[in-house]
């Protein structure tokens, strides 16, 4: 096997480029092959790269760029000459060297995957186990301020004034009056309200606010079918339930904002919104929440059954493709048959008088939307 020249091969009238990763400034130098590759410009200080420590570089095709790991980092050889880079790539032992072996590509897949599966657990395990821990934390201010925003979506969906006719209003923050404290809240962590809306429906939001839209007294028949499902919106305010979904709903972007003070800004406010709209709580919330409202009227010496009556009579009525109380509380034969089951006589006070009641079915005027 004849030994490699020395000698540098004759220079072809494409010019070879190189980059000293210092300045900017692209110059045509000239390469010696020789113990090591000598590239100079005309009257410059020759550069002296180690074949050792040259590799490949990207670049596009009919160009061999190089680079040297004992040079600038931004340092580039350009060699247009293709006689030229083969003989200088055939010095160049270590050419390749850095370039991804299969057996990096294994690892590379193999950390993707890894990856993917830590995103997967974290949607699915992480979240909602930070969501249960964090709810109960988070705290009540920045609750209070979360609830307000969540507020003024709602008010611009239903309307931006409440019911406020003052007989109803009066009858209305009795009956609040009483389940809150046969639940144990806290006068001012609590707010009630009534909008106006031909959707019968209920809800509650962070900070201690419950809504009630006035299709549903409406559709009430008395004061205790209202009264359990006033109840069981408390039971989910007991729990935090709301802040659980809008925890899980936001995600690790709520959770960031939630740590640095930005919980009152649009990713809030889009969660909190739609977390309301949409009303979905889980089978296990909504059981919870159910049981809290049995609790609570068997506390009073009420049945929890009329609500269920109600729910089965707007759904069964009404479900379809209707967005009402179906949407937000999935009812089935199963929780009629519960609530049916808690059903005992009356050992307690009605809640409302028959005057009471009647002014609280007329909370919005004249009652009808």
């Amino acid at each position: 096997m004849s030994e490699l020249s020395t000698e540098a091969p004759a220079q072809s009238g494409k010019p070879t480029i190189f980059f000293d990763g210092v300045s900017s400034r692209k110059r045509q130098v000239t390469l010696t092959l020789g113990d090591a590759l000598e590239i100079a410009e005309e009257g410059g200080t020759p550069v002296s790269w180690v074949y050792a420590d040259i590799r490949r570089a990207d670049s596009p095709a009919g160009i061999l760029r190089l680079a040297s790991t004992s040079a600038p980092s931004l340092a580039r050889l350009e060699i247009r000459d293709a006689a030229l880079a083969a003989d200088v790539t055939i010095r160049c032992m270590r050419l390749d060297e850095h370039q991804t072996s299969r057996r990096g590509v294994a690892k590379i897949v193999g950390w993707s995957m890894a990856a993917a599966v830590s995103i997967v657990c974290v949607v699915l395990f992480g979240v909602p186990l930070a969501a249960d821990r964090l709810a109960p934390l988070v705290p009540k201010p920045i609750e209070r301020r979360i609830g307000d925003a969540s507020e003024v979506q709602v008010k611009t969906i239903f309307g931006s004034s409440g019911c406020e006719d003052p007989a109803g209003k009066a009858a209305f923050k009795k009956l609040v009056n009483r389940l809150r404290d046969a639940a144990g809240l806290d006068d001012d962590a609590m707010t009630a309200g009534v909008l106006p809306s031909a959707i019968p429906n209920a809800f509650a939001l962070p900070g201690g606010k419950v809504f009630v839209l006035n299709a549903l007294i409406d559709k009430a028949e008395n004061p205790d079918e209202l009264a359990g499902i006033l109840a069981h919106e408390l039971g989910h305010l007991k729990h935090h339930d709301n802040m659980r979904g809008l925890i899980y709903n936001g995600g690790t972007s709520f959770l960031i904002g939630l740590l640095f003070g930005d919980v009152t800004g649009s990713s809030a406010v889009i969660f909190a919104s739609r977390s309301v709209v949409e009303a979905s709580y889980s089978r296990e919330a909504e059981t919870a929440a159910d049981t809290f409202a049995i609790d609570i009227m068997h506390a009073l010496g009420r049945s929890p059954k009329p609500a269920a009556e109600l729910m089965f009579r707007i759904t069964g009525k009404e479900g379809g493709g209707l967005a009402s109380i179906l949407a937000s509380h999935p009812l089935t034969e199963d929780r009629l048959a519960r609530m049916t089951k808690e059903d005992r006589p009356a050992s307690g006070p009605p809640l409302l008088t028959d005057t009471e009641w009647q002014a609280l079915k007329g909370i919005c005027g004249s009652g009808k939307i």
